[in-house]
């Protein structure tokens, strides 16, 4: 049985939410962050050597990685469903978005929340180009939502999912302006109104207000 072993208001959300999306069985675990570090608790760092959020089980078969994990459940249970093939016109931005979530936007995002804890002046250079990195990498999003309906184009697609984490519950740890990216909010609104995402969410974070906008 695929085991969702899924982390309050984490990047598990994803793994959860692809599940609903393909409709396929599985268990969903969860697991409290500590109500003062805000960490995972100790049976959670015990899943994996990593340590972090998200980590499933598929029988004695232990995966970290979100990214990782996406691609593993699309060749066991997708069906060819949520992706793009290679002779798709689109199947260059599907890629491109797909890596773009955790390979740039999360990864400044979770640089920006650093750099605030340690409370450096504002016109630390540090801090000013990361503040710069992330406006380009939200502009970027901003711009392809206004002329995609989707990332990957026409079709959602697991580049949806991947992103979905970094434009909403990621702002809890790293607050974001949205005002400045309408495309945003409007595609946030389309994505946020799918049934598998609320599903999702209601089962993996019950209560939490989504931040949509």
């Amino acid at each position: 049985m695929l085991t969702v072993h899924h982390l309050g208001k984490s990047q598990s959300e994803r793994i959860v939410w692809l599940c609903e999306e393909l409709e396929i069985p599985y268990e969903l675990k969860r697991y409290a962050r500590d109500p003062v570090t805000m960490l995972a608790p100790p049976d959670y760092k015990a899943l994996h050597p990593i340590g972090t959020a998200p980590v499933i089980t598929d029988g004695d078969f232990v995966l970290a990685e979100s990214g990782a994990i996406v691609d593993y459940i699309m060749a066991k249970y997708g069906n060819g469903r949520l992706a793009l093939r290679p002779d798709h016109p689109d199947f260059a931005q599907f890629l491109y978005w797909f890596h773009f979530a955790n390979g740039t936007l999360q990864a400044g995002m979770g640089r920006l929340m650093i750099l605030n804890r340690l409370k450096l002046a504002e016109d630390n250079p540090m801090l000013v180009a990361s503040r710069g990195r992330t406006d380009r990498a939200f502009d970027l999003v901003d711009a392809r939502v206004r002329d995609a309906e989707y990332l990957a184009g026409d079709s959602f697609t697991t580049a949806d999912i991947m992103m979905g984490f970094s434009l909403t519950t990621m702002r809890y740890f790293q607050p974001y302006d949205l005002s400045r990216c309408p495309n945003v909010v409007n595609y946030l609104g389309r994505i946020g109104a799918r049934a598998a995402y609320r599903r999702a969410m209601e089962k993996g974070d019950p209560g939490m207000a989504l931040l949509l906008s």
